[in-house]
Formats: structure tokens, C-alpha cells, sequence
């Protein structure tokens, strides 16, 4: 394949978990993989370690809870000339331990800094150069924690993703506001949230850019994901029998190279060009299931409270 026909894809958290071996999935379709990470020595003995080839990849640093390395990190990709096809919004944190928030250079709370400002603010940024492509796709990874159209969705522990009406936003986000419904932290529960909002921004994308630009926009649930990196927090009794129950008794659990298969289906393959879709492979694994569109709740397909949304996240990250 000539090198200039190969195309480029930007995974974000890709040094670890659904997004290293998402790269690797691509990079053995043939994709050039761009690697963005906070810790760029794990990131390439991850690459190393997996064999994703080093003419498939190149790691560039990024920390999405600092919107000063976002607003970097695309400066720097850009001056590398390539051309961009695809961007898949994978990293997160998830900090279930937390007694009190942490917070981000600009002093909002870490996962949603994380893991939604970041990435709102890396998409709007990167369309320009995603719309150039022939078939662009911009991939958010979603879950069903999130989604109270589905059983994990309403689990009660710690509460389900409830964003009230954006009170905590509205107020500026800032000590002595944590969470976006402005309520008590609850570290579990800021995690959730930050997902709902990944999912509302990708189908406000879709509303807002897919006519106009092509980028077809989408999210993905895997599966259950029970042994990924992103539980490193979480207690060690947790840690211990999460994957077991996932195993044995909801039968959702997916292991992580076929979530990065997952994740490569719906950056890559022709049966995934439908945009403003979530795509879910169900909450139990069935062998040679096919993906499906999953409905969304009705608080992310709220398009009143999406786009007060979309306001308050773009003045919170300088885009407005």
C-alpha cells in the first residue's frame, strides 16, 4: 500500500486497554495509528509488547484533562502533515475511590475534564482536518452504565448518570462545584456523567456537522470490558470478582482484543457508515453476534438540553 493511500487514525488513552488493542486491530487492517497518550514510554512498550509494528504507529503525548496539551497536541499533529480519517475518543478515568474531586489545571473536575471537556474540545478542533478525508469517522466509546435504556444504566450504585439540568455547568464548574447537576460529589457517579455527555456530544455532532461535513459520528459499546486498566482504581475485592461475575453469571464479559476488534469494526468496515447511531453487540455475549443500533435514552436524545449542553461545554473550554 502506498503511503500516502494509508490511512490515519488518532486513538486517545491507546497505551493501555480498549485502546491498545483498538490500534492494534487497525494497524493490522493496514491503518496508520497515532497513538495519543499521557505516558509516551508505557505507551511504547505497549505498542512493543502487542506488535503493533513501529512504521504502523507513531505515539504523541496528550493529557485530555489538561486543555492546554489538547489545544498542543493538535498543533502538533498537525504539523506533521498527515492526513487525519479517523478519531476514536477512548480515554477515560475512572476514580471510584475519591472522597474529594481532583481537579484540572483549570480547576474542573478530573473526569469530567477528562474525560468529556478533553474530547469535545479535540473534536471540534480536529474536524476540519477529519472532513478533508473521503470517508471520515469520528468514534466515541460509549457504555451502558450511561444508557437507561439498558439494565446497567439504572444500576443504583453509586447513582445512575443524572446531569438535573446542567446546574453544575451553569454555575462555571469551578470549586466548590464538582458535578454537573451541581449536587454532592460523587466520584462514581462524575464517571457516568461524563460518559452520558460523550454520548449527547456525539449525537450532537451528528445533528450539527454530519449534512455539511460527512464524518460520520457514532459511539460503541463493546461489551463488558471487565479486565481493562480503567478499573485500576477501583478496590482490590472489585478487581477480583467483577470479571468472574461478568463471566459467569451476566455473561457480558468481552476481553480486550476483541473490544479492539470491536472498536476497529466501527472505525473501519463498510457495514458501519450509518452516523448519529450507537453501536452495541448486547449486554450478554452470544458467539457471532452481529452489531446493532442500540437505542439511547431519553436523556441523551433530549436535543434541547444537548444543545444547552453543547453551549455551556464550549464557553467551559474556550471554544465560545
Amino acid at each position: 500500500m502506498d503511503a500516502r493511500t494509508v490511512p490515519v487514525v488518532i486513538i486517545t488513552g491507546a497505551s493501555s486497554g480498549v485502546g491498545l488493542w483498538s490500534a492494534k486491530a487497525l494497524a493490522d487492517r493496514g491503518w496508520h495509528v497515532v497513538m495519543a497518550c499521557r505516558d509516551l514510554a508505557k505507551a511504547e512498550a505497549a505498542a512493543v509488547a502487542t506488535g503493533i509494528p513501529a512504521t504502523s504507529r507513531t505515539i504523541m503525548p496528550i493529557d485530555l484533562g489538561d486543555l492546554a496539551s489538547v489545544r498542543a497536541f493538535v498543533a502538533a499533529f498537525g504539523a506533521t502533515g498527515r492526513p487525519l480519517d479517523a478519531l476514536v475518543c477512548n480515554a477515560a478515568v475512572y476514580l471510584p475511590r475519591l472522597t474529594a474531586p481532583l481537579r484540572s489545571p483549570e480547576g474542573y473536575e478530573i473526569s469530567v475534564a477528562t474525560n468529556y471537556f478533553g474530547h469535545f474540545l479535540l473534536a471540534n478542533l480536529l474536524m476540519p482536518r477529519l472532513e478533508q478525508a473521503a470517508a471520515p469517522r469520528l468514534v466515541t466509546l460509549g457504555t451502558v452504565t450511561a444508557n437507561s435504556e439498558e439494565f446497567g444504566g439504572k444500576v443504583p450504585i453509586p447513582a445512575p448518570a443524572d446531569l438535573g439540568d446542567l446546574e453544575g455547568l451553569a454555575a462555571g464548574f469551578r470549586a466548590p462545584v464538582a458535578m454537573i447537576d451541581g449536587k454532592p460529589f460523587k466520584p462514581g457517579k462524575a464517571y457516568k456523567d461524563s460518559k452520558l455527555c460523550t454520548m449527547i456530544m456525539s449525537r450532537e455532532l451528528h445533528r450539527r456537522f454530519h449534512a455539511d461535513t460527512g464524518i460520520v459520528f457514532a459511539t460503541l459499546y463493546p461489551g463488558c470490558v471487565a479486565e481493562t486498566p480503567l478499573f485500576r482504581h477501583a478496590p482490590p475485592l472489585f478487581r477480583k470478582i467483577f470479571p468472574w461475575f461478568q463471566k459467569n453469571i451476566t455473561k457480558g464479559y468481552v476481553s480486550q482484543p476483541l473490544s479492539g476488534e470491536r472498536v476497529a469494526q466501527v472505525v473501519a468496515d463498510p457495514a458501519f457508515t450509518a452516523s448519529g447511531v450507537h453501536w452495541s453487540w448486547g449486554n450478554r455475549q452470544r458467539a457471532g453476534r452481529e452489531a446493532f443500533s442500540q437505542p439511547l435514552s431519553a436523556k441523551a436524545n433530549d436535543q434541547g438540553r444537548a444543545a444547552r449542553l453543547w453551549d455551556l461545554t464550549a464557553k467551559l473550554t474556550g471554544l465560545a
